[in-house]
């Protein structure tokens, strides 16, 4: 953030605070739009109603577009019903079908009760769609039809109020609507009137289906590089379009969620600073509930062992370099399949793929890791302990890694998102299944 950006935030919150709002109306007015956005990341949701019930309606929707779907929550919580009525209709479609989705029942039902006809026909037509589908993100398609003209697809693209970003390409279609092909507008430009669409099209576009998952396809579209994906349904007809801003902006909520939810938490919808206490403590309880079944789990199998403990002391002090290399190699082997996955690299049908690449991983892991373990605990406490750890770890490490490559798998097949399963479940898995073949190893090989 600018320096200036910096004044206008502690200003303006001090007037804020003062309700000195006539200075506070000037001051916005003069304001960008987007130096107001990164005010409204830097104060409490209450301050910014103040401040946004006090921008025209044009500059109101403009800013309200450019925050993120939790804040635009956030701020209806605090506005008023006309308010938000207004800054709601200036929305596009799809941003209408995101907001709705975080709102309250209650609220949600208001808004659309205002809504006009044509309007509460499209929002309604995305909400049918799966609530992670890329059906509920498209906008709609300006598109062309094959046998028209330059001159008619023109004129076509003049009537539609579409964003800039929905006519990078323009889609072609049959009479049917189905899809044939993309134009590249600046060719449309360039060519005679009377030219035919099917004369400057390219032929066999990619394109993504209504019920495609939405990160999914985001990431196909950053990849490949096109500047948007044409949507379609099951018959392969046009029904919207998936820009490649809006694929950067769902990719990177995708990415903040699934980091956020490696490290053991659920992400906040607020910047931290702004967000209570209260909400960032429920946002790492359920993790940390998880964690303490598995330390439950991990204190019953050494009770189970305790002779065996009592026995050979030296035992226990290699209990946590065990767990931990399998719990790392189990999260290891989860992140690179959940990528994969992501990238539309694996599939569900690559499980036993999958299952027999992670335990060759397991076993080359296994044999360097358990080799250093023996030597070092060999010198220590004796060849029959080391032999112990060195074996333990060279069994457990292909075990770890292939039930961590499968894990985001079975996820996926169970319609749950791998990013969430996977760390809890591979944590439990590991610690339990570690601890009991380190003490078999150890009865079987100490003659316990």
């Amino acid at each position: 953030m600018s320096d200036a950006t910096g004044v206008h935030t502690d200003y303006l919150h001090l007037l804020i605070e003062n309700r000195e709002l006539p200075e506070l109306s000037e001051i916005c007015a003069t304001m960008p739009a987007w130096e107001i956005v990164d005010v409204f990341d830097e104060i409490p949701t209450r301050d910014a109603a103040v401040l946004f019930r006090l921008l025209d309606k044009s500059k109101a929707i403009e800013i309200f577009d450019d925050l993120d779907t939790a804040a635009q929550a956030d701020l209806v919580a605090e506005l008023s019903d006309a308010k938000v009525s207004e800054v709601f209709a200036g929305l596009e479609p799809d941003e209408q079908a995101r907001l709705l989705d975080e709102l309250p029942a209650r609220v949600a039902k208001k808004l659309m009760t205002a809504m006009t006809a044509e309007d509460h026909g499209q929002v309604t037509r995305l909400l049918g769609y799966p609530r992670d589908s890329v059906g509920r993100t498209m906008e709609p398609a300006v598109y062309a039809k094959e046998h028209e003209t330059v001159d008619e697809v023109l004129h076509r693209i003049r009537s539609h109020h579409a964003s800039l970003e929905a006519l990078a390409e323009i889609p072609v279609v049959s009479d049917v609507l189905v899809l044939v092909g993309k134009l590249n507008p600046i060719d449309l430009l360039r060519s005679d009137g009377d030219r035919h669409a099917s004369e400057l099209m390219e032929a066999d576009p990619p394109y993504a289906y209504t019920s495609d998952d939405a990160e999914t396809v985001a990431r196909r579209v950053l990849d490949s590089g096109d500047l948007l994906f044409p949507i379609v349904d099951a018959e392969k007809r046009l029904v919207g379009v998936f820009p490649i801003g809006d694929a950067a902006a769902l990719d990177k909520r995708a990415v903040d969620e699934d980091s956020a939810r490696a490290g053991g938490a659920e992400p906040l919808r607020r910047p931290y600073l702004l967000t209570p206490v209260a909400t960032v403590a429920k946002s790492r309880v359920v993790w940390l509930l998880v964690l303490a079944v598995s330390a439950v789990l991990t204190v019953q199998v050494l009770e189970i062992f305790e002779e065996t403990l009592s026995q050979v002391v030296a035992l226990a002090l290699f209990i946590p370099l065990l767990t931990g290399i399998g719990g790392n190699t189990g999260s290891q082997a989860a992140t690179t399949v959940t990528r994969a996955l992501s990238l539309g690299n694996v599939r569900k049908r690559d499980f036993m793929k999958v299952a027999f690449k992670e335990l060759r991983t397991g076993i080359l892991l296994g044999i360097a890791l358990g080799a250093l373990a023996f030597a070092v605990a060999s010198l220590v406490y004796g060849v029959g302990i080391g032999t112990v750890v060195g074996l333990t770890i060279i069994l457990n490490c292909p075990i770890a890694a292939t039930v961590g490559g499968l894990v985001p798998l079975v996820a996926q097949a169970c319609k749950v998102d791998p990013a969430v399963f996977s760390t809890p479940f591979i944590s439990t898995f590991c610690d339990a299944t570690g601890l009991l073949l380190y003490f078999t190893v150890a009865i079987t090989v100490l003659g316990l």
